[in-house]
């Protein structure tokens, strides 16, 4: 043990050999928290401690995974997997599971995702005849969520006055009824959403001391990964297991609290020494990844903040080049220049595609930086996109896997009763909607007993739902058998999934296959991984668990081709690194975004995220903004993001045009005119060429919304049919009919 810890520095040293009590790790970007928790367990197993006295929780899967790897490269696998490593999901779903009968649910109940819980919303708010242009399902979705992560259940959530005069302020008088229902039905169908993992983990120890107690026992050592993301739920979770014994250590960095719109609380790290006033303070404070540059640059930025626990990162890596800020005249020209910066630094210091990263806030900017480089043929990749297992085919048979798993899954029900098409059309499943509701029981109840609960339809709709649940109970009878490699291609196959995608042969249908096949190899690499590894958790439930707890980060890629410059948001960006970065539209309004310019709270996590940007960027990092912006249908001024002021500008390579931090020097065009039933122009051959058109002359200067600066080099056509053709500074020669050109001349 003493070797590994002689690769640590003093600072990651002392943090990792003190565990007597509380300790609030602060680890700078590119720190190596990482080590530091690795090394911590590893270093808690060689002195002693079991490792099923060990909780040690992560935001995701994909950290859980290379801790867990890293501790069993130093004190192997055998003990590696006794430790309760994961996310604060699965950790806490496994807990559930355990003591599910405590809380009024069977232990092997069902985990709605995002979608399943917004339709599940969307039927009540249907089913109560709501305006869902007030009751919008997306929001009601987030007020249920807040709720329930500031550990707010419907009964006190419909007892609260200023929620309820908040809601009746929003027009939203009657949401307490929704996540009443949404809360019941969630328990009749035995199903818990993301947040009730959390919050009926919390109702779990509240309302039960003898577990709670023991599990404190159990866990005699807890390490909390990313601290500053944790929201209430969370925080007050560990306070309640760490009550006794205090030997709680968290890691994190203030700087890069970012998630506050997920309900993350920054107050969590930065009050720890308040909550346990005995604790230890550690800093990491070395960079291990960036240029020496770019950290004093990102150092100078969040200086900024008011609220933060202090800190002064440094690097010993070379001092590095300046951070280059590229002015453009329009998000157009934005594109090109960031294109046409990747392809010549590529060219002049052999990187990789792979080694670039372009940096949004907002993912509506993606259109224009895609159509760049496609223009000049950069590969790319879309980061966080729609992931795999979210694609309707994949989440049809995963409906059916979770319906033979638990019948009462009233999503999952409504989802295939009729997919493919079997005869049970819409008006069939509201009936039976209808009496689940009027008789207070489940759907499967009322489809298993139709009859009993009086649903009025015909006799052969009758018998092709009895042939539907047949179907799903002679897979039920499969559960304990087979594993789930088995049950899952027996299924795709018995439930004609394959051939009612068959049909369809265009390349959308075909990938719908291929997105099946894979889904196949999934199940095969899970079930055959698990048996290689002699871990008897190959059945389907184990399958379905560990799905259910993916998060977009958590997806590997897949085996095409890597080297592609990454596009992603700068939310999406936390965690990752890359040796060059572009951080885009680095505008005023749009970066700080424009509903955060009010509050100082707010504006300092807008700060933080640019903060996270640059710190992503090994080598190089590349500020980018544009003087215009298309918006709502014209251009907009823009100024320069103040966050780009921020920076000390000994450490910026600022554009020629540096006065426009200050201001704009040029006019805002009129807005685009609207044309209809314009007819297709045709323009006469063999034009004579003119030295003037108007007030126009042939070598003018002119400057144009989308292509900025340049010069007219011929004049040609009469009338509607007058054109320039010009020369820019960015985009080469271009021909533009006067008649809708949009620019201004300055001469």
């Amino acid at each position: 043990m003493d070797e590994f810890l002689q690769q640590l520095n003093e600072s990651q040293r002392n943090a990792v050999l003190y565990n007597e009590g509380p300790s609030l790790v602060i680890a700078g970007a590119g720190s190596g928290k990482t080590r530091v928790l690795t090394y911590k367990v590893a270093y808690l197993l060689a002195n002693g401690i079991s490792a099923y006295n060990i909780l040690a929780l992560t935001f995701t899967n994909k950290a859980a995974r290379e801790m867990k790897n890293r501790v069993a490269q130093i004190v192997g696998e055998e003990t590696a997997k006794r430790l309760w490593m994961g996310t604060f999901h699965s950790i806490f779903s496994r807990i559930l599971r355990r003591e599910a009968e405590h809380i009024g649910f069977r232990h092997d109940f069902t985990v709605y995702d995002a979608q399943d819980s917004k339709n599940l919303i969307k039927a009540i708010i249907k089913e109560k005849v709501l305006d869902d242009k007030l009751y919008k399902t997306s929001a009601v979705q987030s007020r249920i969520s807040m709720a329930k992560n500031a550990l707010i259940t419907p009964a006190q959530y419909s007892a609260d006055r200023e929620l309820i005069a908040s809601d009746q302020h929003s027009r939203r008088g009657r949401l307490y009824e929704i996540y009443i229902e949404y809360w019941n039905r969630c328990k009749t169908a035995q199903v818990m959403d993301f947040d009730d993992l959390l919050l009926y983990t919390y109702l779990l120890f509240d309302k039960n001391p003898e577990i709670l107690e023991r599990y404190r026992n159990l866990f005699r050592f807890i390490l909390v990964d990313e601290y500053q993301d944790t929201n209430s739920v969370q925080h007050e979770i560990i306070r309640m297991l760490a009550a006794d014994h205090h030997r709680v250590c968290v890691v994190g960095d203030d700087a890069q609290s970012i998630y506050s719109f997920r309900g993350a609380n920054i107050d969590n790290i930065l009050n720890f020494r308040k909550v346990y006033p005995e604790s230890k303070l550690f800093k990491l404070e070395q960079n291990y990844r960036s240029t020496q540059t770019i950290v004093n640059a990102a150092n100078s930025l969040i200086y900024k903040n008011k609220e933060q626990i202090s800190k002064k990162v440094f690097s010993e890596k070379n001092v590095g080049d300046r951070l280059q800020v590229l002015s453009s005249f329009s998000d157009f020209e934005e594109g090109y220049n960031v294109a046409s910066r990747i392809a010549e630094m590529r060219m002049l210091a052999q990187y990789a595609y792979s080694d670039f990263a372009i940096l949004y806030r907002t993912n509506a900017q993606s259109r224009i930086l895609e159509e760049a480089l496609r223009r000049i043929n950069i590969p790319y990749k879309i980061y966080g996109g729609l992931s795999f297992y979210q694609r309707k085919e994949v989440k049809d048979v995963i409906a059916y896997m979770r319906l033979i798993i638990n019948p009462n899954d009233e999503e999952a029900l409504k989802r295939i009763i009729n997919y493919p098409t079997r005869g049970i059309g819409d008006t069939t499943v509201k009936k039976i909607i209808s009496a689940s509701s009027l008789h207070h029981t489940g759907l499967w109840e009322v489809i298993s007993n139709p009859l009993n609960y009086n649903l009025k339809i015909q006799n052969n709709t009758i018998q092709k739902i009895g042939d539907f649940r047949a179907f799903i109970e002679r897979f039920r009878e499969k559960l304990t058998t087979q594993n789930a490699y088995e049950i899952g291609v027996a299924l795709i196959k018995e439930a004609g999934l394959v051939n009612e995608l068959y049909e369809d042969r265009t390349p959308e249908g075909l990938s719908r296959v291929q997105n099946i096949e894979e889904l196949s190899n999934s199940l095969y690499e899970f079930v055959s991984s698990r048996l290689e590894e002699g871990n008897p958790g190959i059945m389907i439930g184990d399958f379905l668990a560990e799905i259910a707890l993916l998060t977009d980060q958590d997806i590997e890629k897949g085996k095409e081709d890597t080297n592609r410059v990454t596009m992603m948001t700068i939310h999406s960006a936390k965690g990752l690194e890359f040796r060059n970065v572009f951080v885009v539209g680095l505008e005023e309004d749009l970066f700080p975004s424009e509903q955060c310019k009010h509050s100082p709270r707010e504006l300092e996590e807008e700060r933080r995220l640019f903060y996270v940007a640059i710190t992503r960027a090994e080598e190089n990092a590349i500020l980018t903004y544009a003087k215009s912006r298309f918006h709502n249908g014209q251009s907009r001024i823009c100024t320069p993001s103040r966050f780009i002021r921020d920076i000390d500008r000994e450490y910026l390579k600022l554009p020629a045009d540096a006065s426009s931090f200050v201001s704009t020097s040029y006019s805002k065009p009129d807005p685009m005119p609207f044309y209809t039933n314009t007819r297709k122009l045709t323009l006469p051959e063999n034009e004579t060429s003119h030295q003037q058109i108007g007030e126009l002359h042939v070598g003018d200067r002119i400057q144009h919304e989308r292509f900025g600066c340049g010069s007219i080099v011929e004049l040609l056509g009469e009338n509607e049919n007058a054109r320039a053709s010009v020369e820019f500074e960015s985009f080469g020669k271009k021909q533009l009919l006067l008649k809708f050109a949009r620019f201004e001349v300055i001469k």
